[in-house]
């Protein structure tokens, strides 16, 4: 055998070695493929480079931008799934802290921090604390309730996804909302002409919990607690803290998520908005390698799987797809996320990077 044919072979034993056993490796190589179908499908029959580069650039911050929200609640979801347990109720939470920040700042007379005096700067800054505040409260409730309460993630965030949507649309209802343009800026602020502010709070939510995860004991907590429990509690990990703890994040995120949206858009359509985004944030961590099962989990991978996602609704739109029928391409691109995983199980896979 040749020496070009020998190292051919012990090339492609490299790559299936890696996409076998490194998830974000494999990830990050489907991210490429899409990324390049992309560019393909946008064409290159500009005047010039600078006006393909324009046309590129515009359509990837749209990408990104309209992406955001979910993508940070994706970054939640991962701690939720690597803990072993789910989150079904991410949608309505962003909906109930949504009406919260609206109720707040609300110029009209049923405006609650107007009614106090508030206005300006000082509104908002109280605003965000308070969403935050109230976030991160619902989000500890669900965990009480999964820990204390000794009842399923599943059943228990089912629940709430009923509760906080149908009592927010209750007291909701026919309430109309004006809110500063001041504060419309959050998500509005143009830097270089360009509206990138969500895209910059995504980026900055995905280090700081790489490094939670990378480089504190509250991250191997987590995944002590999802590669198992029993052994974790023998060893001192406080499992029912760990998992108050990460479901209070993942409220805290969904209300940080909540209040871009209201900036971007300046409204919140309490029937409709964050239906979906459970699923779609699952199945960005599912495809950026965190298993179901718990125990693995990376905060990149997510984040390339957020971008997978992200990029295939687009080309969808770009080829005509009718909108139903793009919710069954993402099914596909889960399910064999899933099948993969279970395929590398047999292996060794470690959880690193």
């Amino acid at each position: 055998m040749s020496t070009s044919n020998i190292e051919k072979l012990n090339f492609f034993r490299w790559f299936k070695h890696k996409w076998s056993n490194e998830p974000l490796f494999s990830t990050a190589i489907a991210l490429i493929i899409m990324i390049i179908l992309q560019t393909l499908v946008l064409g290159f029959d500009y005047d010039s480079f600078g006006s393909w580069f324009q046309s590129w650039t515009n359509n990837w911050i749209n990408i990104l931008r309209n992406n955001a929200s979910i993508g940070i609640i994706a970054l939640g979801m991962t701690f939720v799934i690597m803990t072993g347990g789910i989150d079904l109720a991410v949608g309505s939470t962003l909906v109930a802290t949504g009406a919260f920040s609206m109720i707040l700042l609300d110029t009209g007379t049923k405006g609650i921090l107007g009614m106090l005096g508030m206005t300006g700067m000082p509104a908002f800054i109280a605003t965000i604390v308070l969403v935050l505040l109230f976030g991160y409260l619902l989000g500890a409730l669900i965990g009480v309730t999964i820990t204390k309460g000794n009842v399923p993630p599943f059943i228990v965030t089912l629940g709430a996804m009923l509760i906080f949507r149908s009592v927010t649309q209750h007291f909701m209802q026919g309430y109309n909302t004006t809110l500063p343009s001041e504060f419309l800026q959050i998500a509005s602020f143009n830097i270089g002409n360009y509206m990138i502010m969500p895209i910059i709070y995504w980026a900055v939510i995905a280090y700081i919990l790489y490094f939670v995860s990378k480089r504190t004991t509250f991250g191997r907590q987590i995944i002590a607690v999802g590669s198992n429990e029993r052994a974790a509690k023998l060893s001192g990990v406080n499992v029912d803290k760990i998992k108050l703890r990460v479901y209070a994040l993942m409220g805290l995120l969904v209300s940080i998520a909540a209040i871009i949206q209201v900036s971007r858009v300046g409204s919140m359509d309490f029937s409709n908005a964050g239906r979906g985004m459970e699923m779609d944030a699952i199945a960005a961590a599912v495809v950026g390698g965190t298993s179901m099962s718990g125990g693995r989990g990376f905060i990149l991978g997510t984040v390339y799987g957020m971008l997978i996602i992200a990029v295939m609704n687009n080309l969808l739109n770009l080829f005509g797809v009718p909108p139903f029928l793009r919710e069954a391409f993402k099914g596909f691109i889960v399910i064999g996320a899933v099948l993969l995983q279970r395929k590398g199980n047999k292996g060794n896979l470690s959880p690193s990077s």
